[in-house]
């Protein structure tokens, strides 16, 4: 190869040091030193998981299944904004209809890293004593003080419930070398008995 097409050394290792992996920053020896001192996580992320843990203490569960922590809230039906017109009508504000009763939030995260997985299609089905399905329902992804999946749903006996969770793979691309095994790529079922309902105002 002819020397000129060979790459300036100078240029190639701070670009080869930079580059370490997606998300990777670029450090070079002026960055002052407080950039290696920031905080662990930026505070509205660090808000985030302190609400969500919160909440799922006082209006729901969790469970352990596959590569998944899920974590289940049940509250009062809410309302939320939506397109007018289509993906790219005007947000309108949609208030929860007369037959709402609950609003049933699931909340998918790595058990091993605990981040929320995003672009996860979830079906939620509310099961009786019976083992009778009362309503079934594909969920949202809603931005809040924390992000989740859920919908609205109808439930006007009150009683003690099971929420079967199915959360397909995720539809984002995933890194990784060939013959590793792809993450969050198997459908799950995340199931939690006894949890009562009432119709709540």
């Amino acid at each position: 190869m002819p020397k000129s097409m060979l790459p300036s050394l100078p240029l190639a290792v701070p670009l080869a040091l930079s580059l370490t992996g997606c998300g990777g920053t670029d450090q070079s020896d002026t960055a002052p030193v407080k950039a290696q001192t920031k905080e662990a996580a930026p505070a509205g992320v660090a808000h985030q998981h302190t609400v969500l843990e919160a909440e799922i203490a006082a209006r729901g569960g969790e469970r352990k299944v596959g590569e998944y922590r899920v974590g289940y809230i049940v509250e009062a039906a809410e309302p939320w904004f939506q397109s007018e017109h289509g993906a790219h009508g005007k947000l309108v504000n949609r208030v929860p209809a007369k037959n709402e009763t609950h609003h049933i939030e699931i909340i998918p995260m790595e058990a091993e890293t605990g981040r929320i997985v995003p672009n996860a299609p979830i079906e939620l089905e509310v099961v009786d004593a019976k083992g009778k399905v009362v309503q079934a329902q594909s969920l949202n992804f809603y931005r809040a003080e924390f992000f989740h999946y859920a919908n609205n749903f109808s439930v006007h006996t009150a009683g003690k419930y099971t929420l079967r969770a199915t959360l397909q793979p995720p539809t984002f691309l995933r890194h990784g070398a060939s013959g590793e095994k792809p993450a969050l790529s198997e459908t799950v079922t995340a199931a939690f008995a006894g949890v009562e309902l009432k119709p709540e105002s």
